[in-house]
């Protein structure tokens, strides 16, 4: 990989998230177009919404193309949301993960959050991982269905 930058979240950015979400999690899980549309609701509430003083997003960049991206979102005053978190598979197994998460994580650090917690699926196990290596822990797991399949859904948090 050569320089990956780290910025916010600019024009274009939302469609393509919106897109790669769903291409990538259709081929690789299965899951319907309601997945697709949870991500552009999730997005649209950002866009329209988020407080920049301690909300934010980036897209990883490598000589203009996107990469991925990560987001820190408002929970409440002392808990921050960890959403959005996806890497194409072209920028898997190469640290930027870690990196994306740590960023992540250092923002909310500094914004004054004293935890943060995200939701995700236990099928995800690189992203899992990750987080259990960065000190996250599973908190709940239980069987869903959901996005047109049968699914663990996970919560994990971490103190900061």
């Amino acid at each position: 990989m050569g320089e990956v930058i780290l910025r916010d979240l600019e024009i274009g950015d939302a469609g393509w998230l919106i897109e790669q979400h769903g291409v990538l999690y259709a081929r690789e899980e299965g899951f319907d177009r309601t997945y697709e549309a949870l991500v552009a609701e999730i997005l649209a509430d950002f866009i329209r919404n988020h407080d920049p003083k301690c909300e934010r997003g980036w897209i990883a960049e490598e000589n203009g193309q996107r990469l991925g991206s990560i987001f820190c979102v408002r929970l409440d005053d002392e808990t921050a949301k960890l959403r959005l978190f996806l890497l194409t598979p072209a920028a898997r197994g190469k640290g930027l993960g870690r990196r994306l998460l740590q960023t992540c994580m250092q923002y909310a650090r500094d914004s004054g959050y004293k935890r943060m917690q995200l939701w995700t699926h236990e099928s995800h196990r690189a992203a899992c991982a990750l987080y259990a290596g960065a000190g996250w822990r599973c908190v709940s797991s239980k069987p869903v269905h959901s996005f047109g399949v049968d699914l663990i859904e996970q919560s994990w948090e971490i103190t900061l």
